[in-house]
């Protein structure tokens, strides 16, 4: 059985739009990175907190404890995963106490939904079932890209693949979709009625069908390219990009705002598609093939030290003042908040904290963030002094 499925509602977001890309990455393999090992670790410790809190016969505390210290051991371990997969646990059982009466709770549970995709499944990280409702809940430990849940198709298919397994136990008429993502001070949250989830549906089986045939379209863009495995190499990416980033016709003197927001939007890929470009090129250099034009050279080297401590005695015996040597410094604001703990830095020292404005970003219109000018409103530029 593969660990992935082709049609996998992780890369859903991929293959519905770009449906030839589910074959093309075929021919890559699956790698793994950093970032994934921290989820998976973070995962494995948020599934426990929540599989002792509600299903404390089959996993004890001793059990999570034990489970605890073993995680603690491994490379991928952060002490701050404990505080936020605490905030998991809390949003879950807020989500379960919103229930008329308990639900009930699976946990890392495997869904089908191969009615809609052909050998389609994943794995739910927690459904809540009950009073005509079925709740998704999935938590995501990644810090790079803020994920909503509105419309989401990963979720979406989690939904299809549970209301399949259940349906005849549980009558569903809700559906509702939750996202947690503590790094980020995510918590996103969107809902429809089974009607409007299996009128979706209908749209994947379409799709789906196209996807596992290899046909349909290439369809490249910055959020459908992102993860992909043939993001490098792809040829209709390479078109795409070369296209948005050249073929833009005559220039005129000036361009209007309208003009610069829609190649804004143009060229939002060139810039990853050529550092993807780069970093492929350089390990087919480094692999002894050849990519015209190009060859891998040895980059700027840092000097390192073999042996500080001995460095810093011979340079003491030699009578170096060690004032010279070391500097006194204090920790950053996250640095003490981690060692202290979170809520008892709060409460010591929370007054003594302030969160200024963050410097401007330009952002698409979707974005949730409310717009911001450096103009004052004309509340703030009449309203009364209050000392008159």
């Amino acid at each position: 059985m593969m660990a992935h499925a082709l049609l996998g509602a992780s890369s859903a977001h991929r293959w519905l739009h770009c449906t030839k890309s589910a074959r093309l990455e075929e021919q890559f393999p699956d790698t793994t990175s950093d970032a994934a090992k921290e989820g998976t670790l973070a995962h494995t410790l948020a599934e426990a907190k929540v599989r002792n809190y509600f299903h404390k016969a089959d996993f004890s505390k001793r059990k999570l404890n034990g489970l605890i210290k073993k995680l603690r051991e491994d490379a991928s371990w952060q002490d701050e995963m404990d505080g936020y997969t605490d905030e998991y646990l809390d949003y879950i059982k807020e989500a379960a106490l919103a229930f008329g009466s308990e639900p009930s709770v699976m946990l890392e549970k495997r869904v089908d939904y191969s009615v809609y995709a052909p050998e389609g499944f994943g794995t739910a990280d927690c459904i809540l079932l009950g009073g005509g409702t079925l709740h998704i809940i999935d938590f995501k430990y990644g810090k790079g890209v803020c994920v909503s849940a509105e419309e989401n198709p990963q979720l979406s298919l989690y939904a299809l693949g549970a209301h399949e397994t259940y349906k005849i136990l549980y009558p569903i008429k809700d559906i509702k979709m939750s996202i947690v993502q503590p790094r980020l001070d995510n918590i996103s949250e969107w809902g429809c009625s089974l009607q409007e989830l299996l009128g979706w549906g209908e749209y994947v089986q379409a799709r789906a069908a196209l996807a596992w045939k290899g046909e349909g379209e290439y369809l490249p863009g910055e959020e459908t390219c992102r993860f992909c495995r043939a993001r490098s190499q792809c040829r209709a990416r390479s078109d795409y990009n070369v296209k948005q980033a050249f073929d833009i016709g005559e220039l005129p003197p000036l361009i209007t705002p309208e003009e610069a927001g829609e190649r804004l939007k143009a060229l939002e890929d060139v810039v990853k598609y050529q550092k993807d470009l780069q970093a492929w090129a350089l390990s087919e250099c480094l692999a002894g093939n050849k990519v015209p034009g190009w060859k891998a050279v040895e980059g700027r080297s840092v000097r390192e030290w073999t042996d500080q401590e001995g460095a810093f005695k011979k340079l003491k015996e030699n009578d170096i003042d060690e004032a010279v040597l070391y500097e006194k410094k204090p920790l950053t604001l996250a640095q003490v908040e981690k060692v202290v703990g979170k809520k008892e830095f709060a409460e010591i020292a929370g007054g003594y904290v302030t969160k200024p404005p963050g410097k401007p970003a330009l952002a698409k219109e979707s974005d949730k963030r409310p717009a911001i000018t450096n103009k004052m409103i004309a509340e703030e530029a009449f309203k009364e002094d209050d000392r008159t």
